[in-house]
């Protein structure tokens, strides 16, 4: 960064770090499981056939991997002050602990771990990154999802959208 560019990384951002949002929770239903299969093209038949789920080794249907990106997190306690109107999706790391199976209840959580910016063609690139977590109704925790998201203005006026 230059002596003349200014960091858009104020005070206001910097104190969301570490902030947790609201908890959502949901029924995992096999319909809705067999539908996010199907829309993905897997037919395994662990997502959708009773009998042949209940003699494996899972003892019943499971969601594919995957079905953790239909799983949205509550907002935060307060509107997050995003900078920019324009977004790009950085990446995503998945960590999978157990499977979530149909009739658990998965509760999801995000925050914020890490704020830092670049600087390009297209100017300033503010980079938020966030954990989310997803959590059974027995309080264990089934996966984890690291994400980048990257936010940049276009040289003109830019005001922001909102919580993301």
């Amino acid at each position: 960064m230059t002596t003349s560019e200014k960091s858009v990384i104020t005070d206001e951002l910097l104190a969301f770090i570490g902030v947790k949002s609201k908890p959502a929770t949901y029924d995992i239903e096999r319909h809705a499981v067999e539908r996010f299969a199907c829309a993905i093209g897997d037919p395994n038949p662990l997502y959708s056939d009773v009998d042949a789920a209940r003699v494996s080794s899972y003892g019943g249907l499971i969601a594919p991997p995957t079905f953790f990106r239909s799983l949205l997190h509550g907002d935060y306690p307060t509107v997050y002050p995003e900078p920019f109107a324009h977004i790009l999706d950085g990446g995503s790391k998945y960590r999978y602990f157990e499977p979530v199976r149909v009739g658990d209840q998965i509760t999801v959580v995000r925050k914020i771990t890490d704020l830092f910016e670049k600087h390009g063609r297209m100017g300033t690139m503010l980079f938020k990154v966030t954990e989310i977590t997803y959590t059974n109704q027995h309080g264990k925790d089934v996966a984890t999802q690291a994400t980048t998201t990257i936010t940049y203005g276009t040289g003109e006026k830019d005001s922001g959208v909102g919580d993301h």
